[in-house]
């Protein structure tokens, strides 16, 4: 009973169970905040791109099939343009698909952003109109030894139509 030998090995082990345990959940949750600020940057970027390619340029951006597009300047940019643009801003470990995209659009700014997206739809994309981006990514969230979930983060962006 009086020997201790081996003691040290067990507190050590559980020690740096324990720390490495706070450091991994550290690194996570540092890496969804970046993830939502990327999110947020992605909706801001997606509305001026939407912006500056309203319905007062004469041609659309797409030659054909919708979405091919999304690099053009000078013309009128369709949604699945704009979902096409925001999901090329892409960074390495976070992918937004088109389906993360919904495009909408108001004669005035609505109070808040809406739960649910009527994707395309509202009022034309004339100058003077509000565009509204909210793009959502699936952030998983997973520390070793801890079990994973799944964190939906969302971010909305609205501008008015410039041309």
């Amino acid at each position: 009973m009086r020997n201790e030998n081996g003691g040290t090995l067990v507190e050590t082990a559980l020690s740096l169970l324990l720390l490495f345990t706070f450091l991994f959940g550290i690194i996570e949750l540092s890496l969804a905040l970046y993830s939502y600020h990327f999110v947020s940057d992605a909706a801001r970027e997606g509305t001026r791109y939407a912006i500056v390619r309203g319905s007062d340029w004469g041609n659309p951006c797409d030659t054909g099939t919708a979405g091919t597009g999304y690099t053009s300047a000078g013309c009128n940019a369709s949604t699945a343009d704009i979902k096409a643009y925001v999901s090329s801003l892409n960074f390495p470990g976070i992918f937004i698909t088109t389906q993360d995209v919904c495009v909408e659009y108001f004669s005035t700014p609505p109070a808040s952003a809406s739960s649910s997206c009527t994707d395309g739809t509202g009022t034309t994309k004339a100058s003077g109109n509000v565009v509204q981006v909210t793009v959502t990514y699936p952030f998983t969230f997973g520390v070793p030894g801890l079990r994973k979930f799944t964190y939906s983060l969302a971010s909305t962006s609205q501008m008015v139509i410039s041309q």
